[in-house]
């Protein structure tokens, strides 16, 4: 653990914890231009899980901020975003892993990526690597072309110390990566942060 409360994912690795309904969470990138992919799943059902999709499509727009729910697979609200020092977010692109690796970047050895991250963090949990869906991916700057939607992976608008925080709406189970590609991290690899607020207890 960090100070302050925080705790450090450590570069191109992963982790899962629980959030009781009402909990905050904090991710924030230290040194900046550092992704974070997050996962939700309702802890009491588990094929109840983040969708891109459903969120998208209610908030019919691709960039979400301070405010916005985000949506499960089942149209309920897994977790707001309650304070946003960024503004830029990614909930298009699937976790990063070995074949993305391979088939982009032509890796012939492969890092398992945030794909392999997630899924052996969730493992404990009972969520195999089939059930982990597109992730809201933490400061990942994907900007669209509005017209040929065309997209590219630009450099994360993140800089040291910013930070976003989601509310649960749900009793959640949470995967949470320092992201291990290097172009969504403008070409390094760094560790992220994350503080977890408790429901009723001061920051």
């Amino acid at each position: 653990m960090c100070a302050e409360g925080r705790h450090e994912i450590a570069p191109r690795s992963g982790v899962a914890f629980t959030l009781d309904r009402g909990d905050r969470l904090t991710v924030i990138d230290p040194r900046g231009e550092q992704v974070a992919d997050l996962l939700a799943f309702n802890r009491h059902d588990t094929d109840e899980v983040l969708s891109s999709g459903r969120t998208l499509d209610y908030a019919s727009r691709i960039y979400l901020t301070t405010g916005d729910p985000l949506y499960s697979n089942r149209s309920n609200v897994l977790l707001r975003i309650v304070e946003d020092s960024v503004g830029r977010h990614d909930f298009l692109l699937t976790p990063c892993s070995a074949d993305t690796f391979r088939i982009i970047y032509g890796d012939a050895d492969p890092h398992r990526g945030c794909f392999g991250n997630l899924a052996a963090a969730l493992a404990p949990y009972g969520i195999g690597p089939d059930r982990i869906p597109v992730a809201f991916n933490c400061f990942m700057n994907v900007p669209v072309d509005g017209t040929t939607g065309t997209f590219h992976v630009a450099p994360p608008l993140s800089r040291a110390g910013d930070h976003i925080t989601f509310e649960a709406q749900a009793d959640l189970i949470i995967g949470l990566t320092a992201c291990s590609a290097l172009q969504s991290n403008n070409g390094s690899f760094k560790p992220i942060h994350y503080r977890i607020v408790r429901a009723g207890k001061a920051a």
